[in-house]
């Protein structure tokens, strides 16, 4: 079996603790489809070494100096993940994630600097799924993605149900089949993070939920730093502004305070073709 051999290099923003190791060509990920990915950076170095590591694991990778050859490549290469530095010349990360979100739900994982979490917060609140912190160990980044991707298959490809998978709970119709979200009968557009989230405080209503918790099963890692659960904290912020009347007062997903947060009690009062679902007031 050919390998792929890395002595232990540091760059400014990206590490490598791995002294001697060897890293397989072939690997289970080179047996599933070539999802592409798009990295966009404006350090050569980064771009280099990532390319080599996510080709050799199996991703066909496509790389940009700057947001305006990574909007450039999005739209004509239709990339399944989008990798965004904030700091780029021409337009920033922010701005790429904002153009991005305009036209689609693809998975975006933000790269930002250690220290800024601002830079952090903002990049979920515009759409991005997840983030990596500078200088960051490119094994992270390719567990991330890994995840991510997989979340999204998840969402994309989950099985069919044999009745309708269409539920009722108040002014909110859910199809879990087509992972569709109507509310008062307009289409509510979730990328498939948020409706992963969704689902599973639905699936737990009534039950609180902690942030690490919620990370694990929707993220798919557990949280090294307290920071990593603000991913959770803004992305349960996205989803009371889409799905509640009053996002400042939530109705349906609320705060459990010491935990982390849960949907409000529900109960299926019919079970037939289409579930009607009503609200148990906590």
């Amino acid at each position: 079996m050919n390998s792929f051999y890395i002595k232990k290099i540091k760059l400014s923003s990206i590490v490598y603790n791995h002294n001697y190791k060897f890293y397989p060509v072939l690997s289970m990920d080179n047996l599933r489809r070539k999802e592409k990915i798009l990295i966009a950076d404006d350090e050569s170095s980064i771009r280099r070494i990532l390319e080599t590591r996510l080709s050799i694991i199996g991703y066909e990778v496509l790389t940009a100096p700057d947001g305006e050859s990574a909007l450039f490549l999005f739209h004509k290469e239709h990339p399944n993940l989008v990798v965004l530095d904030v700091m780029m010349p021409k337009i920033d990360g922010y701005g790429v994630c904002q153009e991005i979100r305009k036209e689609s739900d693809i998975p975006i994982i933000m790269l930002t600097a250690l220290g800024d979490v601002t830079d952090r917060i903002t990049g979920l609140e515009l759409g991005a799924d997840d983030y990596v912190i500078k200088p960051f160990s490119p094994k992270e980044l390719e567990a991330r993605i890994r995840c991510v991707l997989r979340r999204v298959d998840k969402f994309y490809f989950s099985n069919t149900l044999t009745n309708s998978g269409i539920f009722n709970i108040g002014f909110l119709k859910i199809d879990i089949n087509r992972k569709q979200v109507y509310k008062n009968e307009e289409r509510i557009r979730l990328t498939g993070m948020e409706f992963n989230l969704l689902e599973l405080l639905i699936s737990n209503s009534g039950e609180p939920l902690s942030r690490t918790t919620i990370l694990e099963e929707v993220w798919g890692y557990t949280p090294e730093r307290h920071l990593d659960t603000r991913v959770v904290d803004v992305h349960i912020s996205r989803l009371r502004a889409k799905l509640e009347d009053d996002p400042s007062n939530p109705e349906l997903i609320l705060t459990s305070r010491g935990t982390g947060y849960l949907f409000q009690r529900i109960i299926e009062i019919n079970k037939n073709y289409n579930p009607v679902i009503q609200l148990q007031r906590i």
